[in-house]
């Protein structure tokens, strides 16, 4: 298994800190869950139906022609390599380390790029995978740019991944509208924007014939029956999304300004979270764990992922931990 954010039960043992006591910054997830709604008894009684609304409803909401809900978007991850004969993948990179894992675990050759290198190489892959926004750069890359490389790759018969688990506070910039295209394939996370990742939700965006091959690789009812009547009710709530971005993107603002008061300004992010790059990332997130406040570390490039404080609490602590730390090493 791979390192991930929002294990903070491991750091619980190994700081002797209860759990109740910690300040969970790890994980890019909105600290502010959306309201449970009444599940109905049937929901949990019988087995999921698939025309209950909901892949319309995630349909609407992200504003693309097909949707697939599936058990959270690691799964269509884990999936989609089963989908294509072995060749060559390329990752931009750094990104969420579960994709490249997921093809290389699938026979694929795997080539991690950085964005100026992908022109480069495009033309020698068969597929390509992209985090936008990107996670933990935060990177964005424009909708006119992505659809250039998939035009090149579909020439061949391959394929535009796109990971847009962060984009619900800039739906704007998304591809979901252009899902109808033949290998373009758009993955939606839906706990991390509505604060709900404990349900395993998430969405693929892509043309009818790839989504009907995805649906049978995943198997039948895959989403559980609460998690669909939930899903609708969070995709529906069109006053709600107002909200939680403008929450989101105002506690993001704060954050950049706060890191940056400290002497640590961030070098990306996007609403949920925010990025460093420092000399010190391992020792600061030492220093933070050590006071309860539990960080995202990424070792190999000696960086730092800040997610959003859920209150007023949770910034005095996050402020105070950073004045004692540049105290103590100035």
């Amino acid at each position: 298994m791979l390192e991930h954010g929002g294990r903070l039960r491991k750091a619980v043992e190994q700081y002797g800190i209860a759990e109740a006591d910690w300040l969970d910054l790890s994980s890019g997830l909105a600290p502010w869950p959306w309201p449970i709604p009444a599940i109905p008894e049937r929901a949990w009684a019988r087995l999921p139906e698939t025309d209950d609304g909901l892949e319309q409803a995630a349909s609407a909401y992200y504003g693309a022609p097909l949707a697939l809900p599936v058990p959270g978007s690691q799964a269509a991850i884990q999936a989609l390599p089963q989908l294509r004969r072995t060749g060559k993948v390329g990752v931009l990179s750094p990104c969420y380390a579960e994709h490249a894992e997921a093809w290389r675990r699938n026979g694929y050759i795997v080539r991690e790029v950085l964005e100026h290198e992908i022109d480069f190489f495009l033309d020698s892959l068969d597929v390509l995978v992209v985090v936008n926004p990107n996670n933990p750069t935060g990177l964005r890359l424009s909708a006119e740019q992505l659809l250039e490389w998939h035009a090149r790759l579909a020439q061949r018969g391959g394929w535009l991944v796109v990971d847009e688990a962060f984009m619900d506070n800039t739906p704007q910039q998304s591809l979901a509208a252009y899902t109808h295209k033949v290998g373009l394939i758009v993955l939606r996370s839906f706990g991390k924007f509505f604060g709900l990742a404990g349900v395993r939700l998430g969405f693929v965006l892509a043309e009818r014939k790839l989504l009907k091959l995805l649906a049978e690789q995943v198997g039948p009812w895959a989403v559980a029956g609460p998690t669909r009547v939930l899903g609708q009710v969070c995709l529906a709530d069109r006053d709600g999304h107002a909200r939680q971005r403008q929450r989101t993107e105002q506690a993001s603002q704060r954050l950049v300004a706060l890191l940056s008061e400290q002497g640590f300004a961030p070098q990306g992010g996007c609403a949920l979270f925010q990025w460093l790059i420092t000399t010190r990332a391992e020792h600061l997130h030492e220093f933070m764990a050590q006071r309860g406040i539990l960080l995202r570390l990424f070792v190999q490039n000696s960086s730092l992922r800040f997610g959003l404080p859920p209150d007023e609490a949770g910034w005095l602590r996050l402020e105070q931990a950073f004045k004692a730390y540049n105290e103590e090493h100035p």
